[in-house]
């Protein structure tokens, strides 16, 4: 069975936007690895990979990618994909 891997969530240093996000998370219990992409080359090349843009947040989990979004965009993507929420741990009370 594979083990699928942890959401990554990309960031930049001084980001209100990913500050809230990430206090986001955190309230909800999402374990994800954060990649700040201001501080390392490597992190912004593959965020752009997956996502084909340069803006944050941006949320990917396998094959979820959600770009540039406040947590109000979010909960409206990942509704679209409930087994996602289910698998990250996001209720469907999340607000």
């Amino acid at each position: 069975m594979k083990v699928p891997k942890k959401p990554v969530l990309y960031v930049k240093a001084n980001c209100s936007r990913c500050r809230e996000v990430l206090s986001f998370f955190d309230s909800q219990g999402v374990d994800f690895e954060v990649l700040d992409v201001s501080a390392n080359k490597r992190n912004m090349d593959a965020m752009v990979s997956v996502s084909k843009q340069t803006e944050v947040p941006t949320f990917e989990y396998e094959d979820f990618i959600v770009a540039k979004f406040s947590i109000d965009e979010f909960l409206a993507e990942l509704r679209e994909f409930p087994e996602i929420s289910q698998q990250i741990g996001i209720g469907n009370d999340a607000s």
